[in-house]
């Protein structure tokens, strides 16, 4: 059984870990700040937008990835401190 694509090398697997980290400590940061609920609904609202914005940037292609991933953190933390049902 052969690849089709070429095993990556390690510098691509170094940018690629450091773009997941960076993702990681953006998305924990926003749902930090929301959770404080110092903040107005739309500007929560405003800050999931731009933590999946990022994360298009940084991984083109994979919005999906985000939707299934972190939407549902974002969603469940905006319901409790914002008390929507």
């Amino acid at each position: 059984m052969s690849s089709t694509s070429p095993l990556p090398t390690q510098a691509e697997i170094d940018d690629e870990s450091r773009r997941i980290r960076h993702l990681r400590i953006i998305v924990n940061l926003s749902l930090s700040l929301i959770a404080q609920g110092e903040m107005r609904y739309e500007e929560a609202q405003e800050l999931a937008a731009s933590a999946k914005r990022l994360a298009e940037d940084l991984f083109p292609d994979k919005g999906h990835v985000f939707e299934l991933l972190y939407r549902p953190q974002f969603r469940r933390m905006i319901n409790d401190v914002y008390r929507l049902q």
